[in-house]
């Protein structure tokens, strides 16, 4: 099963292909309409059937017991940020298509009887590079993001959700099977595990987080003409403002919150004019939601000074709101028994980074694992973790579907 398993995952490093290795599928591009084409052909020579629902997410079932039983889910996401890695959500999704090869091969044997239907899931746009939010195919999924708003979502060019899964042939019609638990191993994106030593991250709950739509409106003018102290120059200000999210976490203990600005839209964009717009994102994580609300205090604070001071407006707007989610202790038993019995040294984490299986967890008891990410990089073309790694994670990722399967969570 390794063999092919790594045929497959390596096979994927060719879909937008980037010069420093890396990969670049944002969603509902060509590259990842060309993926997602060879996922599917991968899946239906399996045997599988295959349904894509109405914001694209796309279900590869083995229909094992009956097309009306639920389904344990076992997947990722096949959309990268740009210029991303080749590992982040793609692996999940192809040790998930092989560990349910190998399941089904131990059913035709009759090796084992399942009490559910496995289904392997590719999430549509969990990473949110090109359309807002993350995470979008499995919240809809879970009923916590309405799929009229996913399907209008806009990218910066204006175009929606629905016509870009229209042009590449992704928004589909089909019911998603019904769930009964959901399975998922990431790559860690941080060194934990890399520091420890240990190689299976078993989850146990996800970080707060939320992020600001920051608008600041300046006045446009001309740069050689305006003279320093009649410019309204919105992006300064800006630069305060990125300067200040950098600054916060200092006022934190260590590893306990980070925040980001990781986009930012200036406005006319041109050499010879003084910016009259700049929009930013601002992303604030921590184990505490008071924390991160703290800072977003202070943050709108310092948004009415330097606004007063500088002669500008800037407006702010809360998104992307998610609270901590605890995953089930059961599931979180599941899968520290089977790592103890493979007799892989495990850690138990709290993730930083959003995943699918937070939104699912809404509606099905979800497991997330992770395997170590070397010098914890990732969302870049160096993301890197090494095939033994990948290959402990597969193992102990179709133990835990097996268990599912027999019913430990039934």
């Amino acid at each position: 099963m390794q063999s092919r398993f790594f045929r497959d995952l390596k096979a994927t490093y060719s879909f937008g292909a980037t010069t420093g290795g890396g990969v670049d599928r944002q969603a509902a591009t060509v590259d990842h309409a060309e993926i997602r084409k060879w996922f599917i052909q991968r899946c239906t020579e399996e045997g599988m059937r295959v349904d894509i629902d109405q914001i694209g997410n796309i279900f590869a079932t083995f229909e094992w017991i009956s097309p009306e039983s639920d389904s344990v889910y076992l997947g990722s996401h096949l959309d990268s940020q740009p210029r991303g890695g080749r590992f982040d959500g793609t692996y999940g999704v192809i040790a998930a298509l092989h560990a349910a090869i190998s399941l089904n091969q131990k059913f035709q044997e009759g090796i084992f009887k399942p009490r559910h239907n496995l289904t392997v899931v590719d999430w549509f746009n969990e990473e949110g590079a090109r359309f807002a939010p993350s995470i979008m195919g499995s919240s809809v999924r879970a009923g916590i993001l309405p799929l009229k708003a996913a399907l209008d979502s806009q990218d910066s060019d204006g175009v929606s959700v629905a016509d870009a899964l229209d042009a590449t042939g992704f928004r589909g019609t089909s019911t998603a099977p019904n769930i009964h638990a959901y399975g998922e191993i990431h790559i860690e994106q941080g060194r934990k595990l890399e520091r420890s030593g240990k190689k299976i991250g078993v989850v146990t709950g996800s970080w707060f987080t939320q992020k600001l739509e920051v608008h600041i409106l300046g006045e446009q003018s001309h740069t050689g003409a305006t003279l320093m102290a009649d410019r309204k120059d919105a992006l300064p200000a800006a630069a305060e403002i990125i300067l200040l999210a950098e600054e916060l976490p200092r006022r934190f203990p260590d590893e306990t919150i980070v925040t980001s600005v990781g986009k930012v839209q200036v406005s006319p964009n041109s050499p010879i004019v003084v910016p009259r717009e700049v929009n930013l994102t601002i992303d604030l994580r921590s184990t505490s939601k008071d924390q991160v609300l703290e800072c977003r205090d202070i943050l709108l604070q310092r948004f009415s000074d330097i606004a007063a001071q500088r002669g500008l407006q800037i407006d702010a707007k809360d998104f992307d709101i998610r609270e901590t989610q605890f995953f089930p202790e059961n599931g979180i038993q599941v899968a520290k028994e089977v790592v103890k019995e493979l007799d892989i040294p495990s850690l138990p984490l709290e993730t930083m980074a959003g995943h699918d299986a937070i939104a699912i967890n809404r509606i099905a008891p979800a497991l997330l694992m992770f395997v170590p990410s070397e010098n914890g990089v990732s969302h870049c073309e160096k993301e890197f973790t090494s095939d033994r790694d990948l290959e402990i994670g597969l193992q102990a990722l179709e133990e835990v579907a097996h268990r599912l399967l027999l019913g430990a969570l039934d």
